[in-house]
């Protein structure tokens, strides 16, 4: 048989199967499987932000958090891709963007912060935390980038050793082992550490820095699957406090968000169950989290690292609402690593990635749902 014959057949095999009501029906199966979500919609904005000064350009992008004012504020890490910073620059260690994308401020130092910044957030008097994957310490800045606090001491973790080499504690009062984000409690300053890549625990302390108390310990996916509480398979990767006083916490890898109160106690499971994969597979379903700016906090958002997705999830009952985004970082929409997640009292929602995104996007509301702005 020549070639073209073979090819030709081979073409008319893949039409018929196909086209076969066999494959017909496991196609329309695998769809009709997946539940219809009718929630918040939401499309990105290609006009925001505008092009960064300077020949500025970002590493992987360790988070995002929007003030009191919606301007937004973007963490930078100094990773650019290879040959990059021989034509450029990169960006800032924290940059700051008004709502028409311009930026309006930037600061940092890099030898004082850690390399790999991960996860910021305001305080009620309009601070900014900030955490580091691979160190073992947190700091607190004013907005315009004072160090005004550091809880731990850069370059040493919760281990044996004080390093990264040696396998974690789990149990420091004055270090961390590559902490992931910061909440802190509005009405007595308490600061609450998702602690984090190597640790497996929330740890409290108060406004000073003393260490209070903490929870969590390494869990497994059969726990996870049980809905076991205070255990965290692998990363423990946000902690965000809400208004009515709890902690949601991102299992990253164990695809839920696990509810708790100040005291550590376990109130419930968010499940973020994957979408297009097996369970517990790829970098983790409960990536980032924010809630709505209404003060209901009526919506959840989740950044699916897994399945590249932003889900949008009702935060008192659970139940997942709709999703937006898909896979790849080639074209304005895409997600290829929603690091950092953050919304701003209008309901737009703002993507920070890292890895291969190393991009801010905002996504804004649109028919087909209602999104709750704050008032």
């Amino acid at each position: 048989m020549t070639t073209k014959r073979c090819v030709g057949a081979l073409a008319l095999i893949a039409v018929v199967v196909l086209s076969s009501p066999f494959w017909r029906s496991m196609d329309v199966s695998a769809q009709s499987a997946r539940p219809a979500l009718n929630g918040p919609q939401f499309e990105v904005d290609p006009s925001w932000p505008k092009p960064l000064p300077e020949r500025w350009v970002t590493g992987e992008l360790g988070g995002v958090c929007v003030d009191a004012n919606d301007h937004i504020f973007v963490l930078s890490r100094a990773n650019l891709y290879p040959g990059i910073s021989e034509i450029a620059q990169a960006a800032p260690p924290v940059m700051e963007f008004d709502q028409t994308g311009n930026v309006v401020n930037s600061w940092g130092d890099r030898q004082v912060m850690a390399e790999a910044l991960h996860g910021c957030s305001f305080d009620a008097q309009g601070n900014v935390w900030i955490a580091g994957n691979g160190d073992g310490f947190i700091q607190k800045y004013s907005r315009d980038g004072k160090l005004l606090l550091q809880i731990g001491v850069k370059g040493k973790v919760d281990s044996a050793d004080g390093t990264l080499k040696s396998r974690f504690l789990n149990a420091s009062p004055v270090a961390f082992y590559s902490p992931t984000l910061v909440a802190v409690d509005p009405v007595n300053g308490e600061v609450f550490v998702s602690d984090g890549y190597g640790n497996k625990r929330v740890a409290v302390f108060d406004k000073t820095g003393k260490f209070l108390r903490q929870w969590g310990r390494q869990g497994t996916t059969a726990e996870a699957a049980a809905g076991v509480g205070g255990v965290f398979v692998d990363i423990v990767h946000c902690v965000v406090m809400g208004n009515d006083g709890l902690l949601y916490v991102c299992d990253r890898n164990g695809d839920r968000i696990q509810v708790f109160d100040k005291t550590g106690a376990f109130k419930r499971n968010i499940p973020t169950p994957l979408v297009f994969r097996a369970p517990y597979t790829g970098n983790g379903g409960a990536g980032s989290l924010a809630l709505s700016r209404d003060a209901a906090q009526k919506y959840m958002y989740v950044g699916d690292f897994s399945d590249k997705l932003i889900r949008v999830f009702d935060r008192v009952s659970g139940k997942e609402l709709s999703q937006f985004g898909r896979p790849g970082s080639h074209q304005v929409g895409g997600i290829a690593s929603p690091h950092g997640i953050a919304v701003d009292s209008k309901g737009n929602v703002y993507v920070a990635e890292s890895l291969d995104g190393r991009r801010i996007q905002r996504f804004k509301p649109v028919g087909g749902g209602t999104v709750t702005a704050a008032r």
